[in-house]
């Protein structure tokens, strides 16, 4: 899990080596850091699921006022290619966020989704329970991540950003 967590990180942020933190706090089993090498805070959430093979499931989420990143990580995932671009709809437990969103395969267990900085994808974010990634025409790969206190979690993100250094 840990390793997940940290190449997650390494995706969301620079591509820098190195295991150094600025700033780390916990909202619930989320964890908001700022890493010495990194330009933006991120919030990760990792977990396995009994229900699913006790596999890992991961997600890192990351912004600025021009950019969301999010970050999923999944190891029941086996993709074929990195850099290839896949297109699914994007959804919370309530509400769709955005139909056939680009996400490139970082390597065969990593997705990432860089979207135009959206007040309301963040706001629908911070109500979500789960995140739910439907890729076309690909029900195997469809993801449905919890994403429990995200809300919280969020607000730590945001405080995290306004006060780094």
């Amino acid at each position: 899990m840990k390793r997940f967590c940290l190449a997650a990180g390494l995706f969301a942020g620079a591509l820098i080596a190195g295991p150094a933190l600025a700033q780390q706090s916990k909202v619930g089993d989320w964890t908001i850091e700022k890493r010495s090498q990194d330009t933006h805070c991120n919030a990760s959430r990792g977990y396995k699921d009994k229900d699913d093979e006790n596999r890992d499931y991961v997600i890192v989420i990351t912004y600025s006022d021009k950019a969301i990143v999010i970050v999923m990580i999944y190891d029941g995932w086996e993709w074929d290619k990195v850099g290839e671009i896949l297109r699914a709809d994007v959804g919370t437990d309530d509400a769709d966020i955005m139909s056939k969103a680009k996400w490139e395969v970082m390597d065969k267990t990593t997705v990432r989704g860089i979207f135009e900085y959206d007040q309301s994808i963040m706001d629908r974010l911070s109500k979500a329970k789960r995140l739910t990634l439907d890729f076309e025409d690909d029900d195997d790969d469809s993801i449905e991540m919890q994403i429990p206190r995200a809300g919280e979690a969020l607000a730590a993100l945001k405080f995290c950003e306004e006060n780094r250094k």
